[in-house]
């Protein structure tokens, strides 16, 4: 026998959860609901942070927490804080205020005094903390100050650098024109002073961020649950790298089966849906001891959670699909090890890490390790520091019919070894895919921005067995063994480079030029590999992996790899164009009459071949080749029929304005 519980703002805890007495809390209702129960909460702000209890037992007997049909439900991390008087600065300014909160209020957690900090964070240039905590006005974050002097007001500026190349530039900080704050912890308070502009802070709502999370079971394995239709918000997350512990916003904190859906996702401090790993198997290792690169924590990390059960019996095998995540610190998505066998699809993700608060290497709207068997299916990513970013064992791992623009960089896909998958996706930000990695396939996608290649021949990483967590062996990553078929590339007429190639990174072209040297088929490659010096791994060192490259089509200035059969090149601008509305999202278009020639039949993943090092096949997750029959919009390909290159089955000359979202 199932049970629905009820939960409301007129309730009680004391009550027994029914529809006609419902509970006061959701936390409540999670420490009754059992295996097939549904928690029906209904409209109003639930500040508290909900803890499953237990999870359901299959998919067919899930907990379900549901907002009830028609009923806006906010679960909050944050509390108002009230009381606010006009602090004394020495400005004349007279926008500063202050407040004191009893620590009371934080219990044993006070973000204020935790800060972001961990493996791979940058350290500010400046010197300057970043603490967890966050102020919010009328549901807007302020953004930190140094100190109270600088709430006061006065140009703020910092240095930023480019990582990449080391270049280092000052620049205005948003906290220069923006409403700020500043916290001083002590035992028994802790005093905060807000800069609000011409807002008046008793006017308004003002509230402060006090629980780490707001969806978050404390303890692992609590499988199976469904988390629907709530507007979840204002998460004082830590930084989540892949050798620490990952709590979200809203998670399944290492587990099995969860359906996150349908739900409103913002303003996690750092990460705000995890399907990431837990901390027993290491925690900052390399921060906290200092003896041995992350890199190396990393790898032991995985071979820990083996050992702890990392399998797809019981873990992985989430669904994410139709939330807005938008203004999160590090991460709309994030997880290692945890994500293997699930699903992430049409969601939207923008606003993640645009405010440079902090910085470190673990940042884009989604950033998985680990992804195996992984599907990204139809999601629409922009206004981010980087799309997507999947790194690590990138296996078995599918993006398809993904909406990619107004992103400092779309994809980066690093130290793994492929099979990976991009078909039928819109990259259309001025830098598209950064490959540090081997063994991936592009077909049918409109690359609008740089192509960078990059080998890794000093960090070796894992390769598995096909659709298995269990490891196979590992390798460092040459580069190549990649195909791009029936893809759209435009250029900007000029070759973009990352500090002209200094230290090692590689140029970013437009188009596949970049592959110029690598052999067109493994034939060749078995053929150089002949006419090397006899011996054993020295023979394969600077020999390039082939690649598989055919049937493109370059605008715009892109270039062609030199070896590509079919390729169809156009010196015009194309003038294709992104146009979000809001709610949709247009693709418009204005092709020659030529561009018909560029029609191809169906590929699938048979044609694609083996990739080398892990010798497997571009499959579902059944084991069946996949198949590429599905295009940006959801339009069903026929099997016999030629479709042009690009992500659209409908694409074709002349002027078009072509709905994508």
């Amino acid at each position: 026998m199932t049970t629905e519980f009820h939960v409301a703002t007129t309730g009680s805890d004391a009550a027994d959860g029914s529809s006609h007495a419902p509970f006061r809390t959701i936390d409540r209702a999670a420490r009754e609901a059992r295996p097939g129960d549904t928690v029906t909460v209904h409209a109003g702000t639930y500040r508290e942070w909900v803890d499953p209890r237990r999870g359901g037992l299959s998919d067919r007997r899930r907990i379900t927490y549901r907002a009830a049909e028609g009923e806006r439900v906010l679960i909050t991390g944050a509390e108002p804080v009230t009381g606010w008087r006009r602090a004394e600065t020495g400005t004349g300014t007279g926008t500063v205020w202050t407040v004191e909160v009893p620590n009371e209020l934080f219990g044993d957690f006070n973000p204020f005094a935790e800060l972001v900090e961990g493996d791979w964070l940058v350290e500010r240039e400046d010197g300057r903390p970043t603490h967890l905590g966050e102020v919010y006005l009328d549901g807007a974050h302020l953004f930190e100050a140094a100190d109270l002097a600088e709430v006061a007001g006065g140009a703020v500026r910092t240095t930023v650098v480019d990582h990449w190349t080391g270049t280092t530039a000052a620049v205005a900080d948003p906290r220069a024109t923006s409403r700020r704050w500043y916290a001083e912890v002590g035992d028994e308070r802790t005093t905060i002073w807000a800069n609000f502009q011409d807002a008046d802070p008793n006017a308004g709502l003002v509230e402060i961020n006090v629980r780490r999370s707001v969806f978050f079971p404390r303890r692992t394995h609590v499988d199976y649950i469904t988390v629907s239709g709530f507007e979840l918000a204002q998460a004082a997350t830590p930084w989540a790298p892949p050798t620490a512990d990952q709590p979200g916003l809203v998670g399944p904190n290492w587990a099995k089966g969860w359906i996150i859906e349908d739900n409103l996702i913002h303003h996690a401090k750092c990460s705000g849906v995890s399907l990431g790993k837990e901390a027993t198997t290491g925690h900052n290792f390399s921060t906290e001891r200092g003896d041995k690169p992350g890199y190396q924590y990393q790898l032991e990390s995985v071979f820990t959670a083996l050992d702890y059960g990392w399998d797809e019996t019981s873990i992985g095998s989430h669904v994410v699909r139709r939330n807005t995540i938008r203004d999160c610190g590090q991460n709309g998505i994030v997880g290692h090890l945890g994500a293997v066998f699930s699903t992430i699809e049409h969601n939207h993700i923008h606003g993640i890490a645009v405010d440079r608060e902090f910085y470190g290497y673990e940042i884009a709207g989604i950033k998985l390790h680990a992804a195996i068997d992984v599907e990204i299916l139809g999601n629409r990513i922009h206004d981010c520091t980087l799309g997507t970013w999947l790194d690590w064992q990138t296996q078995g791992t599918r993006l398809s019919g993904n909406l990619y623009y107004g992103n400092s960089r779309d994809l980066f896909v690093e130290v793994s070894h492929g099979p990976y998958l991009a078909d039928h996706n819109l990259f259309a930000s001025p830098a598209s895919l950064e490959l540090f990695s081997q063994g991936g396939a592009f077909v049918h996608n409109l690359i609008g921005g740089t192509v960078r290649l990059q080998p890794v021949p000093d960090r070796a990483t894992p390769y598995h067995r096909p659709h298995s967590t269990r490891v196979a062996g590992y390798a460092v990553v040459f580069g190549g063994d990649d195909r791009f078929i029936g893809n759209l590339f435009l250029g900007a007429g000029t070759t973009a480079a990352y500090g002209d190639g200094a230290e090692g990174f590689g140029a970013a072209v437009h188009g596949t030029a970049g592959y110029d040297g690598h052999p067109a088929d493994f034939d060749e490659y078995l053929a150089r590999l002949a006419a090397r010096p006899a011996g054993d791994h020295e023979r394969f060192a600077g020999v390039p992996q082939a690649v598989l490259i055919r049937d493109n089509v370059y605008a715009s200035g892109a270039s062609a790899y030199a070896g590509e059969r079919g390729a169809l090149a156009f010196d015009a601008d194309f003038g294709i164009r992104v146009e979000d509305e809001g709610d949709e999202v247009h693709l418009v278009t204005d092709l020659p009459e030529g561009f018909a020639r560029s029609s191809i039949p169906l590929v699938d993943g048979r044609e694609l071949g083996r990739v080398r090092l892990v010798d497997a096949e571009f499959e579902d997750r059944d084991g069946r080749p996949v198949r590429l029959d599905r295009d940006l919009t959801g339009t069903v390909k026929e099997t016999g029929r030629a479709y042009p290159a690009g992500p659209l089955a409908g694409l074709a000359a002349g002027p078009r304005r072509t709905r994508v979202w």
